[in-house]
């Protein structure tokens, strides 16, 4: 299953809207990704589209991992934001952000998280899942991608390892990938296992592209904060998935950032992040390409 997207890239916030327009009028950025919920398919700005690069739905409340089934009037808003896009994927994440579709006699109002929370890895968990995932897939234009979270926290009832739950996942529903190495790394820390011999047994034929980004440490746990730069342990297990790509295509990779994003702390570690997977890969795996023709 070859991925649809290559190079390096760097979610797309309007703090940083000139840099990535530098990228990408210089080649060097290979696709970029927005956040659905923070953008209307009827007010995306000119500043995403005259990029000039594959631009990704990214989803953030779907809740495909909860128990309620994904509701009509979000995915027809990701639907119609892929196709202004032209997306190549819609992306969401496996994960649950409500408690509840509607109110309840105990609550006046839906229980919303305010965060990506893990579903219980159980089989019955995992078919409320794959139904919720085939749903969307029905709804959406285009493929659907759904990413690895970062879960500080395991369930008592978990009985499948994560692995193990994407890669049936991916077998029952076909659905792709978004491989988060930050993600991986910080669940593992949390719950006590070998992010390397985690990653090994992700099903990465599925992949079709990848997140990184920056975390810190707080009395032993990492936090994949989205607001630093990204930890050695990180950079290294990156490396690492690069390498479990040799002899074929290498998914995109992409630099997330969500707090103090501007210039001055994106571009080192957009520059950190390009040449360690040049390191690995060689100047071919960053997907430069000339710069777009501007002008008539």
């Amino acid at each position: 299953m070859n991925p649809s997207v290559s190079g390096i890239a760097v979610a797309w916030r309007p703090a940083i809207a000139e840099l990535l327009q530098t990228y990408a009028a210089s080649g060097r950025l290979g696709f970029t990704e927005v956040v659905a919920e923070n953008m209307s398919p009827t007010q995306v700005p000119q500043a995403v589209t005259d990029l000039g690069v594959p631009v990704i739905a990214h989803g953030v409340t779907l809740g495909l991992a909860g128990a309620d089934r994904p509701t009509a009037d979000r995915l027809t808003r990701l639907a119609g934001l892929a196709e202004v896009l032209d997306s190549p994927f819609v992306s969401e994440h496996v994960a649950f952000v409500r408690a509840s579709g509607s109110p309840d006699p105990l609550h006046g109002d839906v229980l919303e998280a305010g965060h990506l929370l893990p579903p219980p890895r159980t089989k019955d968990s995992l078919d409320v899942l794959a139904d919720n995932i085939r749903i969307a897939k029905e709804s959406l234009p285009v493929p659907l991608a759904v990413e690895n979270i970062a879960a500080t926290f395991t369930w008592p009832e978990d009985t499948i390892a994560e692995p193990d739950f994407l890669t049936e996942l991916v077998e029952r529903t076909g659905v792709r990938l978004v491989l988060d190495v930050a993600n991986l790394y910080a669940s593992a820390v949390a719950r006590g296992s070998d992010p390397v011999a985690d990653l090994a047994r992700f099903p990465l034929d599925a992949v079709a592209y990848m997140h990184v980004a920056g975390g810190t440490e707080h009395d032993g746990l990492y936090l994949d904060t989205h607001a630093h730069p990204m930890p050695p342990p990180v950079l290294s297990l990156l490396a690492t998935a690069v390498e479990a790509y040799a002899g074929r295509p290498l998914p995109g990779i992409m630099l997330e950032r969500d707090t103090d994003v501007s210039p001055r702390t994106v571009d080192p570690e957009f520059t950190r992040l390009s040449e360690a997977v040049e390191a690995v890969r060689g100047p071919q795996a960053l997907g430069r390409s000339a710069p777009p023709v501007t002008g008539a």
